[in-house]
């Protein structure tokens, strides 16, 4: 028999369910880790790769794969996601990425399916690793609702509290994937050790600006137990609408009030809200009373059980007297731009105030590889997403911004940009802040939880 008319793969040498992970470079590494590394029944055959460019062709390597796993793992294109499952005789396709529309998902299964496999996506109680230490976790519904902003100032509040809280991240491995199996940084001279590009730069910059630690990588188990050594509290800074990969002990989840019609529209973003101890409806700053209002019914129908909490989330030039009447180009937070669907950022948002004379289009000086995202994700309007997954797209953002006929540089990344880029003009940062707009407000829920952890805090010291 063939299947659906299709040359089957070659006759099996085990019986063993051949599994394929769909993923993105981070959930899908954890998955197989946490659920098929160890498992003799199963054979992960290949990782198909989506989302982040110079992924695909990759192998995952043999160190992290273990020993059943001699030569690695492929990481193929997810466009062939059909041929691989004919040619392999796949069993089950397991998805394992984040922020996806419902019908996405559902789209990736009916491929699945029509290929002769069968579909599975697994849930958080069998991929999340229990911590020794409390853990306090930061989700969103989207990309771009604010989690890192909050992450952060929970975790500068715990340690001015005196609380040796350290941050770790949802993984972002772009490059060595056995070099960066478990990485701690401290300092910038980290970062420039482990040639961290423009997307792990925003995320591990401000927590090493506030001298707090900030684990990340690829192998969470480890991870966990590098954080458990030097912690007494854990904040896991989530990836995307993703969650987390260790079992929090209070479950922060933001919803974005600028989208209250995507509350529940995406994959797992939903998940999270409905796991969530405390919801943050951000961004009230910004959004309309009926949009604010609308976030916050929705995101209450769906989880009537967590407190609901508003917040603010105020942007704010360095220098706006630079901006102001100048002719600017703005740069945007990549992943926020991208993928999360955000038109512009914060860096938009300041130049107007700041009464900007002119957006330069970064669209005519782009090169090659800056407007190849600019055709991936077309909803993005006159700004520049500081994309910079490697070495050549680095250098293609710094050519697209020198070459354009901007006077100032608004920089809307967390990054410094100016210092990494070398670029010719003024940079004038745009930066995002946390503000409570509840009463009882945040602050007051993690005074709550702290004041239960002193057993816990001390065990095993």
């Amino acid at each position: 028999m063939t299947r659906h008319g299709e040359e089957r793969g070659p006759p099996r040498e085990e019986p063993l369910e051949r599994v394929l992970i769909m993923g993105a470079a981070g959930r899908d590494f954890h998955n197989f880790n946490t659920r098929y590394r160890a498992d003799e029944s199963v054979r992960v055959v290949a990782f198909t790769a989506n989302q982040i460019p110079g992924i695909a062709g990759r192998r995952y390597p043999a160190d992290l794969a273990g020993p059943r796993y001699p030569e690695g793992i492929p990481i193929e294109p997810e466009e062939r996601l059909e041929a691989l499952c004919r040619q392999h005789a796949i069993d089950r396709v397991v998805f394992s990425y984040s922020d996806v529309t419902h019908a996405e998902v559902m789209h990736a299964a009916s491929r699945a399916l029509a290929a002769g496999a069968d579909f599975t996506v697994l849930g958080p109680e069998h991929t999340m690793l229990a911590a020794q230490r409390p853990v306090i976790a930061v989700s969103a519904v989207r990309t771009g609702c604010g989690k890192s902003q909050i992450a952060r100032w929970i975790t500068r509040r715990l340690r001015e509290g005196g609380i040796a809280a350290a941050a770790v991240r949802h993984p972002m491995p772009y490059g060595d994937l056995a070099a960066q199996r478990a990485q701690r940084f401290a300092s910038r001279e980290d970062l420039g050790a482990a040639d961290c590009t423009i997307e792990e730069r925003e995320e591990y910059e401000p927590y090493v600006e506030m001298g707090a630690p900030i684990f990340a990588g690829v192998d969470y188990a480890e991870i966990l137990e590098r954080a458990e050594a030097e912690a007494e509290v854990i904040v896991w800074d989530g990836g995307n609408n993703d969650y987390p990969f260790f079992r929090p002990d209070l479950h922060i989840v933001l919803v974005d009030a600028l989208r209250p019609d995507q509350v529940d529209t995406h994959h797992p973003g939903e998940a999270c809200l409905r796991m969530a101890d405390v919801i943050v409806v951000n961004k009230v700053d910004a959004a309309s009373p009926a949009a604010v209002q609308l976030a916050s019914d929705l995101a209450s129908r769906i989880n009537p059980r967590a407190e609901l909490l508003r917040a603010r989330s105020p942007v704010r030039l360095d220098d706006a007297e630079a901006v102001r009447g100048r002719r600017v180009l703005v740069v945007e937070d990549g992943p926020t731009i991208s993928h999360g669907g955000m038109p512009y950022g914060a860096g938009w948002v300041a130049a107007v105030e700041a009464g900007a004379r002119e957006f330069v289009d970064p669209r005519a000086s782009a090169t090659p590889e800056i407007a190849a995202v600019f055709r991936q994700h077309r909803h993005i309007e006159r700004v520049l997403p500081a994309m910079g997954y490697g070495a050549e797209q680095l250098s293609a953002l710094r050519e697209t911004i020198v070459k354009s006929d901007a006077e100032v540089i608004v920089a809307g990344t967390p990054i410094d940009l100016a210092a990494l880029l070398e670029i010719d003009r003024p940079v004038v940062r745009a930066r995002y802040r946390f503000e409570e707009d509840s009463k009882p407000g945040l602050g007051d829920v993690i005074d709550r939880f702290v004041s239960t952890l002193e057993p816990r805090r001390t065990a095993g010291n």
